[in-house]
């Protein structure tokens, strides 16, 4: 703790409470249903854990790194230009409601063994966190509850908490999706839980539309 006892959080120094104030929110808000986890789940039980690992890193660092890119700029882009946060936000809501089109209409597995379609590769899943409300919620939140100096080190150190605990919680969703491909070897079943899935990653957009 003597380590990281210099960074600063809303102008005092790191302490236990805060550090682990700091590691519940990024816990809570990660591990929540969203978009990232309804895919990944959606994506284990079409596709595995194994296919799904490039998707779940993807989301971790993609969304690291944009926490730390709005943390030191973007953040201020809302502030100057508060039209760009409506802009995208429609463009989050369009996008998300086609991957919801998408998982809905996800192809069976063929009749050889293999899959029809492929999961999200590691940069798809990284740029996919730019159009996610959530997100966007969590990360501005984030920097403005725990690095509201807007110094570097505060920053870095909430895009390093979400780092460390986004790819145990998306696992989670994973490994809940791939045991109920057990389940799901009926293809009627399949199809009936991929529109379960896309119907519930439109409901997750609800707050969006109603903020």
């Amino acid at each position: 703790m003597r380590i990281i006892a210099w960074i600063k959080l809303n102008g005092d120094s790191v302490t236990p409470n805060i550090l682990f104030a700091l590691l519940a929110f990024c816990f809570v808000s990660t591990i929540t249903p969203g978009p990232n986890n309804l895919m990944v789940m959606a994506s284990g039980a079409n596709f595995g854990y194994r296919r799904t690992l490039p998707h779940m890193l993807g989301i971790a660092g993609g969304f690291s790194v944009m926490t730390l890119l709005v943390g030191i700029g973007l953040i201020q882009i809302f502030d100057l230009v508060p039209l760009s946060h409506r802009i995208l936000t429609v463009l989050s809501v369009t996008y998300l409601l086609w991957l919801a089109w998408k998982i809905a209409n996800a192809a069976p597995p063929a009749s050889g063994g293999e899959e029809e379609g492929k999961p999200l590769s590691f940069v798809q899943a990284a740029l996919f966190q730019w159009v996610n409300p959530k997100a966007w919620t969590m990360s501005l939140t984030a920097i403005t509850v725990y690095a509201s100096d807007r110094s570097f080190a505060a920053i870095a150190l909430v895009a390093l908490m979400f780092a460390l605990v986004c790819l145990p919680c998306v696992s989670v969703w994973t490994v809940l999706g791939q045991q109920m491909r057990r389940v799901l070897t009926n293809p009627r079943r399949l199809r009936a839980f991929n529109w379960t899935m896309a119907g519930l990653l439109v409901a997750s957009l609800v707050p969006v539309a109603f903020n």
